[in-house]
């Protein structure tokens, strides 16, 4: 029985990572309108190509869901549902960011939202470091990632002031 908890656990731990990914995909540029978007912005230089995020997210999002599962799988405790908490925060905050920046055309507000998941992310990986070292290594690489979207985001924000007027016209 504990063996089937446990295996049930680590699908809906794998089932809200896909769910946060699905939602935030549902902006992305595969979008006509959103790709004709993103492709008028004046991006940093060091903007990766765009074949680069389906590989690193497809790896963050598996080392996200199996942080959390082994969190979880820690003996009760205050520290651990703090980390469960922040890893629900963070997922949260990871797929809005995607909703704010290509969804609503506002890398503003998605420099914001992903300052807030960089702060999310450290405070996770400080406090599951305390329930399980491994689990919070798994996070380092997502915090390394997440601080170079940000710089990403800070610039195409700086260099796009006014991104929101870039929208498409409706046909």
């Amino acid at each position: 029985m504990a063996k089937r908890k446990s295996l049930l656990a680590l699908v809906g731990f794998g089932a809200a990572t896909a769910a946060a990914a699905w939602y935030g995909s549902r902006y992305s540029p595969q979008d006509s309108k959103t790709r004709a978007w993103y492709s008028r912005l004046d991006k940093p230089v060091l903007n990766p190509p765009d074949a680069v995020f389906p590989v690193v997210w497809t790896s963050l999002y598996t080392l996200m869901a199996i942080s959390g599962y082994r969190v979880w799988q820690a003996p009760p405790s205050p520290e651990r549902s703090h980390a469960l908490r922040l890893w629900l925060t963070q997922l949260g905050t990871n797929a809005r960011w995607t909703k704010l920046f290509f969804g609503q055309h506002r890398p503003d507000l998605a420099l914001a939202d992903v300052i807030a998941l960089e702060t999310a992310i450290l405070a996770y990986v400080a406090t599951a470091r305390k329930v399980d070292r491994a689990a919070s290594n798994m996070f380092i690489p997502y915090a390394a990632w997440v601080a170079f979207a940000t710089y990403l985001n800070a610039e195409v924000a700086r260099k796009n002031p006014d991104a929101a007027k870039l929208r498409p016209r409706a046909a």
